[in-house]
């Protein structure tokens, strides 16, 4: 007997959609893994009450009653596979897989039974039809009759909207059937009643999307945003993933929910609601509770009394009543030192941030792709402009997503990390011995970073600086095309443009796309650099002279480590600013000693031109 069974393209019904997704049974229990959203069930096999089988629009299906009354539906079976599953259940669940099948009389007076989060529709011993409670939305009783309206299901093409249920009277005193009814459905059903106070409110909240300003109001088991315009009520329960990602300009912070369904506004579907915060915006909080259910709540979690950054106080607060871990940026930085690389996704530019099992964009449209949904990778030649490239991802279904005028110094960085995370990038394939080493059930939220131990980090090193860099380059930026193997030969195969140039260098690999890259790499060819470009670069001569800095760029050279280590972590724009600042509070007296050294420096150039063109000359 095997310890592991495991089914591809099986169906997971929820709220009343279809999702397709892998289950796995183990010693330890059930997981089902979602293909859409990466999200995973996972049910103990301590927890298993009762398994059915039976046959299902889909082939066959297999019901799963936990002890605390959840119910597990999995379709996609075929019926061969129903003694394999029989014997797995008996030797590691010592479970009896249970043949039911469905009355198909087309009945329509039975007996409702409400067993855990189902009701069941049944004539005779036989089921006709079940709801999972969880979808009903509303419930309204009238005379001798119940109506369950559902939730609106935007992937189905035909969506239940609501059943109706005449009840019959009875004679016993005291009980109405009717409301006994409603009140069975209500204590399973998913209905957002705002009743008792908010444990707590936040005030006017700036929100990307859906846009404006909105008052959060945090219950126990939804939140609410109240804006001027449009209420949202938002249950805990479609909250897939929280994200804390920092703004490039080091000042700001998003605070990013991800929500499966959206939230509705019209015809308008929102998959993510994205706060956006300022660093410096502190908040004192007390929750609307006393202390001993504050600890029998959350466990320490939170206490009735918090303060500190706006951020921070909504972010923990979330993470405590959603219970899901908060996903920040891992160790990528790019070149400016930030953990994100501005692009532009669909014509609106944004931020970009490589996280540890996936990327995510913000802001509009704001997408989350996970590394275990990507086919391949692609870094593509700019469309507009040679001083930028762009990063195409393609995923399994198929989708691609294309994230331009990215800036080409960002090109080494964002390389190293594709290539760390062992993604297949197009033209090359994986590299020899590289495997992708993704669980294909685990979860792909970042259970490794913690949002709040993330601000006790370092924001990390700064990218190391060529000592002459300003004063060396600073005459010769040039508007060439851009060539990322002038950067990092090993690497030049994955830029199209550049593909057929670098055959040279003896790899084989760059072969197999060889007439696309070329045609790419012909118009750059074909381009004419500019005519002062053109006379530099002829009469440039390797062993002339090197001009003489000018005195600022002197003493920038001998104070750069300096700088460094009073302000640890300052990012290379900010170290030129701070230099600036410097420079221009020095006095007359230490100025005069750098001019000094120019002046020093500029007659030794002299001298050498002269002797360098003694020697040019003869």
């Amino acid at each position: 007997m095997a310890d592991t069974l495991e089914f591809n393209d099986i169906y997971q019904e929820v709220k009343g959609s279809m999702n397709d997704g892998r289950l796995r049974l183990s010693r330890q229990g059930v997981i089902f893994k979602n293909s859409k959203t990466g999200k995973v069930d996972n049910i103990q096999a301590s927890e298993l009450a009762e398994g059915v089988w039976r046959r299902v629009a889909l082939g066959h299906g297999l019901k799963l009653l936990t002890k605390n009354g959840h119910v597990y539906k999995y379709d996609g079976f075929r019926e061969s596979e129903f003694d394999k599953l029989s014997e797995f259940f008996k030797a590691h669940y010592r479970l009896e897989l249970v043949e039911k099948d469905l009355c198909v009389k087309g009945w329509n007076w039975g007996t409702v039974r409400f067993g855990g989060q189902l009701l069941s529709f049944d004539i005779g011993e036989q089921p006709v039809f079940e709801i999972p409670l969880s979808n009903v939305s509303q419930c309204t009783t009238g005379k001798n009759e119940v109506t369950l309206e559902f939730h609106q299901n935007d992937d189905a093409e035909v969506s239940l909207m609501e059943v109706r249920f005449y009840v019959p009277p009875t004679q016993e005193d005291g009980v109405d059937p009717v409301e006994a009814f409603a009140q069975n459905v209500l204590s399973k059903a998913d209905v957002i009643q705002a009743t008792g106070d908010a444990i707590c409110i936040f005030r006017e909240l700036q929100c990307l999307t859906p846009r404006g300003r909105y008052d959060i109001r945090i219950y126990p088991t939804f939140l609410h945003l109240h804006g001027k315009t449009f209420d949202y009520k938002i249950p805990y329960t479609t909250v897939l993933r929280l994200f804390l990602l920092p703004h490039k300009d080091q000042r700001q912070m998003f605070f990013v929910i991800s929500l499966d369904p959206p939230i509705k506004q019209g015809q308008t579907r929102y998959h993510f609601l994205i706060l956006l915060f300022s660093k410096d915006e502190d908040i004192s909080l007390a929750l609307n509770m006393n202390e001993e259910e504050v600890e029998k709540r959350f466990e320490g979690r939170l206490t009735k009394n918090m303060s500190g950054s706006l951020y921070e106080m909504v972010s923990r607060v979330m993470k405590a009543l959603v219970n899901r871990k908060i996903t920040v940026p891992g160790n990528f930085q790019g070149h400016s030192g930030a953990q994100c690389i501005t692009c532009s996704y669909k014509a609106s530019s944004g931020l970009l941030y490589p996280l540890e099992r996936g990327f995510i964009y913000v802001h509009k449209p704001p997408v989350h792709i996970r590394f275990d949904e990507i086919s391949f990778v692609n870094f593509a030649r700019g469309t507009t402009t040679t001083r930028s490239f762009d990063f195409e991802i393609e995923t399994k279904q198929g989708t691609q997503y294309t994230f331009s005028s990215i800036e080409r110094e960002e090109y080494g960085k964002l390389f190293d990390f594709v290539n760390a995370k062992k993604l297949n990038i197009k033209n090359r394939g994986l590299k020899e011995g590289i495997k992708q080493s993704y669980d294909e059930y685990a979860d792909s939220d970042e259970d490794q970073h913690d949002a709040y131990l993330e601000r006790m980090k370092e924001e990390g090193k700064i990218r190391e600086e060529n000592a002459n860099d300003s004063s060396d380059g600073s005459g010769e930026e040039t508007d060439e095309s851009f060539n990322p193997g002038e950067e990092d030969d090993d690497v030049a195969e994955e830029f199209d443009s550049n593909a057929s140039a670098s055959s040279s260098s003896g790899d084989g690999d760059s072969d197999r796309d060889e007439k696309k890259p070329a045609k790419k790499a012909k118009l750059a060819k074909d381009r004419k650099p500019r005519k002062k470009l053109l006379e530099s670069k002829k009469g440039k001569d390797p062993n002339a002279p090197k001009r003489p800095m000018s005195a600022y760029m002197l003493w920038l050279n001998a104070s750069r480590e300096k700088i460094k280590s009073d302000h640890p972590g300052i990012s290379i724009t900010d170290l030129s600013k701070k230099a600036g600042e410097l420079w221009k509070a020095m006095s007359k007296e230490k100025k005069e000693e750098w001019d000094r050294k120019a002046e020093d420096a500029r007659r030794d150039y002299e001298k050498a031109m002269k002797e360098y063109g003694v020697g040019s000359s003869s």
